[in-house]
């Protein structure tokens, strides 16, 4: 997305140009005014180009490194370089507003819609009218994330304990009374998480595939017993229903996928080689 082809100026573009282009642009694609299913997106679009063009320092960055440079995750937190520790928090202040608990409503830019108030000197009917919100970063560990946690936070000098609900993902957004948390959840060792279900590999022996058997395999809740049946191969793959992390604020449950990974010995003795060349022989009848 190339900023200066969205307002429709050339790159050596003066202020006045670029504020000319914008009100032109702005005024076309408003969706007050613009009925077309394309005219929101295209509007955020024109207001990213204004936010940053219009502004010299956001301007010379943008021609040295692009778009990327405006991304969020184009630094380590995503909302900016200013913070401060206070425990298990890293604190930010930026500007908040009507976000999801999952995602960022702007991603990192303003309100496109202020923007445009700000600029023509009225009120839009579109306008979310953010306030000035703190972020707090918290770090779960794997186990945190799944079974919830209960934190304590100092905001504006007074003590606070927030519980964090059961299952929040990595990334997760959650909206309290006047700040927000985002949520980083460190990796497991061996459970792979995807959403709410979770993948394990599990080493099962060349007779187990072969004969079948009972295993043992790890969950979120402890050990659990699992049938091998006869003749199973490497990388199939068993459910276990509802064996996942909860979905927040539900009852509900992710599930667990066991996938078997057939451990083939690099050694073995002369008595199990001939037992393996016996059972070759008589599978091959």
């Amino acid at each position: 997305m190339d900023y200066y082809e969205i307002l429709g100026v050339p790159r050596n573009a003066t202020l006045e140009e670029i504020k000319a282009a914008y009100r032109k642009q702005a005024l076309k694609w408003h969706p007050d005014r613009n009925k077309s299913p394309e005219a929101t997106e295209k509007f955020k679009q024109i207001n990213k180009a204004f936010e940053v063009l219009s502004d010299p320092k956001k301007k010379a960055i943008y021609d040295q490194y692009g778009e990327a440079a405006f991304e969020r995750g184009a630094t380590s937190s995503g909302f900016g370089t200013d913070y401060y520790q206070q425990g298990p928090f890293r604190v930010y202040t930026s500007v908040g507003g009507d976000f999801s608990d999952f995602d960022f409503e702007f991603g990192g830019f303003s309100d496109p819609f202020e923007i445009f108030e700000q600029f023509f000197g009225f009120r839009s009917p579109f306008s979310t009218r953010r306030s000035r919100r703190q972020i707090y970063e918290l770090t779960l560990s794997f186990e945190e994330a799944v079974d919830g946690v209960e934190k304590e936070l100092v905001v504006k000098g007074e003590t606070k304990k927030i519980k964090i609900p059961a299952g929040v993902d990595n990334g997760t957004r959650i909206r309290f009374s006047d700040f927000d948390v985002v949520v980083y959840v460190k990796p497991h060792p061996y459970f792979k998480r995807e959403g709410q279900d979770i993948y394990v590999e599990k080493e099962i022996s060349y007779p187990t595939a072969v004969i079948g058997g009972i295993i043992s395999v790890p969950t979120i809740e402890g050990e659990v017993k699992l049938r091998v049946k006869p003749g199973t191969k490497d990388g199939t793959m068993v459910r276990l229903r509802g064996y996942g992390i909860p979905y927040p604020k539900t009852n509900k449950r992710g599930d667990q996928y066991v996938i078997f990974k057939i451990k083939i010995p690099e050694k073995i003795s002369s008595k199990a080689k001939k037992l393996l060349e016996e059972l070759e022989k008589e599978l091959s009848k």
